[in-house]
């Protein structure tokens, strides 16, 4: 005989996903346009990429099915992950192969107000790694287990925010 557990039993997520935001001072078309043409620009590539000083280049290719990718000073390119989704100025869902397995990145852009926009990440998809995998160092020590994702997360999305509001045009 099974026992069901009660109604209201909460069942936690061994491995939550991480979210992130932040509210940036720009329109909501201008957010979406600054993280997806000028990527290269403000992305902390030291050291958040695979090529680190040899990156020249970040591209989106702006479809679903598309490439996120650097390319390196003497023609290399690594693969960041591929678009599931491509809404824009709305969403953008992307595998993320940065990780030892394949994870997923959603981004999404929510008007606040005018020329205020929240931007918020969620990077799912842990259970692909095992025990190990999750502890490895990434960019930052500490890997997924010891929180090196959110910060590094927090930190993109600062870099992000600063950018869009550096470049925001009265109104959006």
């Amino acid at each position: 005989m099974t026992s069901t557990p009660p109604a209201d039993t909460v069942t936690t997520l061994r491995r939550p996903p991480i979210r992130q935001s932040t509210t940036v001072r720009s329109g909501r078309e201008h957010t979406f346009d600054v993280f997806v043409s000028t990527i290269g620009q403000w992305w902390p590539l030291q050291p958040y990429s695979a090529g680190k000083e040899r990156v020249r280049t970040v591209h989106v290719e702006p479809r679903v099915g598309g490439r996120v990718h650097e390319r390196w000073d003497d023609g290399t390119e690594c693969d960041w992950g591929h678009l599931l989704a491509w809404e824009p100025p709305a969403r953008l869902v992307m595998t993320w192969n940065m990780t030892p397995a394949p994870t997923e990145v959603e981004l999404t852009f929510t008007v606040l107000g005018p020329a205020l926009t929240r931007v918020a990440v969620e990077h799912r998809g842990w259970e692909a790694l095992s025990d190990a995998q999750l502890g490895e160092d990434c960019a930052r020590p500490g890997g997924y287990a010891g929180g090196a994702f959110v910060r590094g997360w927090e930190e993109i999305l600062g870099r992000l925010t600063a950018a869009a509001e550096a470049g925001a045009p009265d109104t959006d």
